[in-house]
């Protein structure tokens, strides 16, 4: 969505249209219009982005994880490493998990650079095994008892009313000091 078209979005006061970061995002900008959407899509990147720094030491922090990974969808055809793009393993609400379960995890339903990357390690797009190491050492205090999963949805209002309200609403409950968002 372009921000200078539709006013429910000019509060957000995005970064200028040129301002990108990563150049492939103009191919998958085109891809999106190839697709038959009205215009390309539009990344949320913002001009001004808060910050608000811990109120505790890392050390003393309860860690949340946030990833855009999906759980298994059983019937969703392959899902697993190497899986081609797979629309059907979508999901479309905020999830949670508990951290100390093991988890089937896949990111078959996501965009990504399949010719240079398998998928075949957890640990590239879910750290939770870097943030157990890390409580391990004391380098944080703990890992919060779920983890949340937020879905990638092409609608940054839906994104941002629902899915960041429901997220936000997740991490207040399990008390948490500092989350991570593992956007894959």
């Amino acid at each position: 969505m372009n921000s200078q078209s539709d006013p429910d979005l000019q509060p957000l006061a995005f970064t200028e249209e040129h301002d990108i970061a990563v150049p492939y995002m103009q191919r998958l900008r085109d891809y999106y219009l190839a697709l038959g959407y009205g215009n390309p899509y539009r990344w949320a990147q913002y001009a001004d982005v808060p910050f608000t720094p811990l109120k505790v030491n890392l050390d003393q922090a309860r860690v949340g994880l946030i990833t855009t990974a999906a759980p298994f969808k059983v019937g969703a055809g392959d899902q697993g490493p190497g899986a081609t793009y797979n629309a059907a393993a979508k999901f479309y609400k905020v999830y949670s998990r508990l951290t100390d379960e093991p988890e089937v995890l896949g990111i078959s339903h996501l965009g990504y650079d399949r010719k240079h990357s398998t998928a075949g390690d957890l640990n590239s797009f879910f750290p939770l095994q870097a943030l157990r190491t890390a409580a391990t050492q004391g380098r944080i205090k703990e890992i919060a008892p779920r983890f949340y999963g937020t879905p990638t949805n092409r609608s940054q209002l839906t994104t941002i009313n629902q899915d960041c309200a429901d997220l936000l609403t997740m991490v207040i409950e399990d008390e948490i000091d500092l989350a991570i968002l593992t956007a894959n």
